[in-house]
């Protein structure tokens, strides 16, 4: 699927979306230079899960959890881990099959870790790529969450 957003509130809207559709167990795994509107995606997918609290980046913490909502919501930021080995001391297994729905940011850095230790296709995950277009433009590919 794709997707041109044309501002924050549209890129907000289609993760709104996503959250509305999501069921537990929910892996979105995105990718996107930064400022491409990762952390926005994540704010509209916790208003579709009906998460109240203020969504942010978890770049320094490595996850922030999310109650509240019809599911909960774990967001991860693997911008600050460099190696598999970092990854894997991270305890990244346990967010490949949430007890809710897992954001993960930066997830190109989990693809050899996954490839070598898990099946992907054992868990429900959406890959998401967010491309700049331009200063207000956004091209977003994303996986049919319905296949």
């Amino acid at each position: 699927m794709e997707f041109i957003s044309h501002g924050p509130a549209e890129t907000e809207a289609l993760g709104e979306k996503l959250g509305h559709a999501a069921g537990r167990g929910l892996v979105l795994a995105l990718s996107g230079d930064l400022g491409a509107g990762k952390t926005q995606l994540v704010k509209g997918l916790a208003r579709g899960l009906g998460v109240t609290a203020r969504v942010h980046s978890p770049t320094f913490t490595l996850v922030n959890e999310y109650g509240g909502g019809r599911l909960k919501l774990f967001h991860l930021d693997l911008y600050r881990l460099e190696t598999p080995a970092q990854i894997l001391s991270a305890g990244i297994e346990e967010f490949l099959s949430p007890d809710g729905v897992a954001v993960i940011e930066w997830a190109e850095r989990l693809e050899s870790v996954v490839r070598g230790q898990w099946s992907v296709a054992a868990h429900k995950m959406i890959r998401v790529n967010i491309e700049i277009v331009s200063e207000t433009e956004r091209k977003i590919i994303y996986d049919d969450p319905g296949a």
